[in-house]
């Protein structure tokens, strides 16, 4: 890793010519910068022909508004965020070796947490790769370069991923907000290797998922949610009846079965997701206790409630419903709604569970949404546990943005 270099304003660090050199105005907040803010957002800096004319994703010299070097950049300027960090060291060069010392760092901490080599490989920003995800299953990575930057220096990225993890399938997963915001395609591939024709099973926390690479959501499996699954497991150790809403591929229903829960419902609005799951129930041997049931979610909970129906165990783990802060206020009546709607579906002294992904609701209003759809609901709660995305998902202190997830745990 590079050791960050906070030049004088009387001996500027040497630049290289090659890179155009992008300047900051007197209002940015050089210091969390410096400190390891890693954007600069298009009101901060000097936006003359020159800069805009930049192809997205260009490297480029950051100076401050006194022509102090503070690193090197991405620059798109047509990105809100017009400047992402690379390195602070105003001299670095990135290349194969650049991207191998960074993932290779990635890899040693992921080492160090599992011993399956099923996980967040990447994290983007928090592991020095702004705007990069990549996802681990076995011998396959799916990359998500979701920054110009890295679309133009994907052939770099890929060689040094095979170079330091010896994968021998490299795919390219083009879906998401994210790129579109950058300007990029929408075309996902294969990189490197073999397209898998069937899905993937994933060990984990005793269960097995099925993740469908090409076809599912993201890079086909959350991997995120990992711990949550893991204490929500745990509560249903004791045979316990669950019901998995948004479940996707079984996430929390499958762990519980793994964990000893005599029943598990799961619930998507993906007829592709729920069969997934089920051959992961399959998988498992566990089929005879696993059900699904495929429909919107607010009308199956409240079809369930006419029904009569409790369970013990109740988690609920929607999509983003507040993917912006434009989007936060009807995000959170969102989140009262399914608060309020399966609460009413737990049975006395049982456990709810209510998941959030959406940064851009934080986890104070989240939590306060959250009780009050439960009040609503004429139910009482206690809050036993907060958690948040596995530690293959690191946080960057500096971006609230990368603590993206939470997950409330209530007795009612």
């Amino acid at each position: 890793m590079t050791t960050p270099q906070t030049p004088s304003a009387s001996q500027p660090a040497p630049q290289p010519a090659s890179l155009p050199v992008v300047r900051l105005l007197p209002k940015a907040n050089v210091r969390a910068i410096r400190h390891g803010f890693p954007w600069v957002y298009a009101n901060e800096l000097v936006t003359d022909r020159r800069t805009r004319g930049l192809a997205p994703g260009t490297l480029a010299l950051l100076e401050d508004a006194e022509r102090r070097p503070m690193g090197l950049v991405a620059v798109n300027a047509a990105s809100k965020i017009i400047a992402r960090m690379i390195d602070q060291d105003p001299n670095a060069e990135v290349n194969q070796a650049w991207f191998e010392t960074h993932i290779a760092r990635a890899l040693a901490l992921r080492s160090q947490l599992y011993d399956q080599p099923y996980y967040r490989l990447v994290h983007a920003e928090a592991d020095g790769l702004p705007g990069v995800i990549i996802d681990r299953f076995g011998d396959t990575c799916v990359i998500q370069p979701n920054a110009a930057w890295a679309d133009r220096l994907l052939d770099e990225l890929v060689a040094a991923l095979q170079s330091v993890t010896g994968v021998t399938n490299v795919l390219k997963n083009a879906s998401g907000r994210t790129r579109k915001l950058e300007g990029l395609d929408d075309a996902s591939a294969t990189l490197v290797g073999d397209m898998p024709e069937d899905p993937l099973p994933v060990p984990m926390n005793g269960a097995i998922y099925m993740a469908d690479l090409t076809g599912g959501q993201k890079t086909g499996l959350f991997y995120d949610q990992r711990p949550n699954h893991a204490f929500a497991a745990n509560l249903a150790r004791n045979g316990a009846r669950v019901l998995d809403v948004f479940s996707h591929v079984g996430g929390f229903s499958l762990a519980a079965l793994a964990g000893g829960a005599s029943s598990a419902l799961a619930v998507d609005g993906s007829a592709a997701a729920l069969e997934l799951a089920e051959a992961g129930a399959a998988a498992m041997n566990m089929q005879d206790r696993f059900a699904t049931r495929q429909g919107d979610a607010f009308e199956v909970l409240t079809a369930l409630r006419n029904e009569g129906e409790s369970f013990d165990v109740v988690i609920c783990d929607p999509p983003a419903f507040a993917p912006s802060r434009q989007a936060v206020d009807a995000g959170l009546r969102a989140y009262e709604r399914v608060a309020r709607l399966s609460a009413q579906l737990v049975a006395e002294n049982g456990i709810l569970g209510l998941c959030s992904c959406s940064h851009a609701a934080d986890l104070s209003h989240f939590r306060t949404t959250s009780v009050r759809g439960i009040g609503r609901a004429g139910r009482r709660a206690i809050l036993l546990h907060t958690g948040f995305a596995g530690p293959d998902h690191p946080q960057l202190p500096q971006l609230a943005e990368s603590g993206y997830l939470k997950s409330l745990f209530f007795r009612l």
